[in-house]
């Protein structure tokens, strides 16, 4: 169920057109996608278009203000900004010209910024529980040193675009059941530059820009995760009309070790024993990630038993402490018997009796157990 417009916009039913317009201005500040980190910032926003476009007209107002969301549906009321290209061009609707000129003091941050850059650094298990310092490659877009960015061959000029005028954006007009709709739109012809190139900079080709290979030497820390990034601020593409450069994320890829199994902080680790091995306990080695060591087996050690290792998993990231290793033992059962082994197995069944066998939780409990 839709919520109602006039408390999307925060206001009361008798606000005034001033009013309206200065509850919008602020929110669309708070909300707009290209200010707001958060995740849901792009559907409020157009939430937030969507009131502000019923209420600022003063026939769809009385439409709602009688019937409701019904009443404007049956007005034939559809919400515009699901036919524009973008959310500027709806907020241009509204106001006209230079919207953003008019919404923000100054332009937004993200939009000063050139784009953002991205390389894969992979790393063992080990590198990832120790941390590790990897210098790593990539490409980026910097300003064309010769054109100085505007992509016209040095010593030509910039021309005037004839389709804006020099404005980069162009007015459209069209038809609705409420009257005209004037919304502004980027020049198709200058793209929004404002200006044509005459004759394109031989260096980058008319594009402002080139390619440029950079190295930088990244910190992992100890404990990250597979799947995880890690922003460099400053160290992305530096785009022409920007004010500074995009930032670089390093997507960190952590290989599998075939000698573990990660749960979160914890590892997750197998030992193998022959039924005699566990019958009679005895010493044996386990895999951690500072190298082998011994533990103790008690005699009558049960398959899937959990042994942990306190403190031997990995780091805890941007924290202190570690995790634990677990341990699941697994009893490997001979498929294969002569028949005088057979014979000494079953002569050793007989004389070990039911009264050997204590009672214990069974198999699945102890899985249960070792991934809590």
């Amino acid at each position: 169920m839709k919520r109602d417009y006039y408390e999307i916009l925060g206001v009361a039913r008798e606000a005034t057109d001033a009013d309206l317009k200065a509850a919008f201005r602020n929110l669309a500040r708070e909300l707009h996608p290209d200010v707001s980190d958060d995740p849901g910032a792009d559907e409020k926003f157009r939430e937030v278009a969507e009131a502000y476009e019923v209420l600022s007209k003063a026939e769809t107002r009385q439409l709602y203000d009688r019937f409701g969301h019904d009443g404007l549906q049956r007005g034939g009321f559809s919400p515009r900004h699901g036919d524009f290209g973008n959310l500027s061009d709806l907020i241009g609707s509204f106001f006209g010209g230079d919207v953003f000129g008019d919404l923000f003091s100054a332009p937004t941050e993200r939009a000063r910024r050139g784009s953002d850059a991205a390389v894969q650094v992979e790393l063992d298990l080990s590198e990832a529980a120790t941390g590790v310092r990897r210098e790593v490659s990539y490409s980026i877009a910097e300003i064309c040193r010769a054109c100085e960015g505007s992509g016209a061959e040095p010593g030509t000029p910039l021309e005037t675009c004839p389709t804006c005028r020099g404005a980069g954006r162009v007015q459209a007009v069209s038809a609705s059941v409420i009257g005209q709709i004037v919304r502004a739109q980027v020049c198709p012809r200058c793209s929004g530059d404002g200006r044509l190139i005459a004759t394109r900079c031989r260096t980058c080709r008319g594009e402002g820009q080139v390619q440029a290979e950079k190295r930088v030497e990244v910190d992992v820390p100890a404990g990250i995760h597979d799947g995880q990034r890690i922003r460099l601020g400053g160290l992305g593409n530096v785009d022409a009309g920007r004010v500074r450069s995009g930032d670089l994320f390093v997507h960190v890829h952590v290989r599998e070790d075939p000698r573990f199994l990660r749960d979160g902080d914890d590892l997750v680790t197998r030992v193998d024993l022959s039924m005699v091995q566990a019958a009679l306990g005895g010493r044996i080695s386990i895999p951690t990630l500072e190298g082998e060591t011994e533990i103790d087996l008690k005699p009558g050690t049960q398959p899937g038993e959990v042994l942990a290792l306190r403190g031997m998993g990995m780091p805890a990231l941007q924290g202190r402490g570690r995790g634990d290793q677990r341990v699941i033992v697994n009893v490997r059962v001979p498929r294969r018997l002569t028949p005088q082994q057979r014979q000494v197995l079953q002569e050793l069944e007989t004389s070990i009796g039911e009264s050997s066998y204590d009672e214990d939780e069974g198999f699945f409990d102890r899985l249960k157990a070792a991934f809590r």
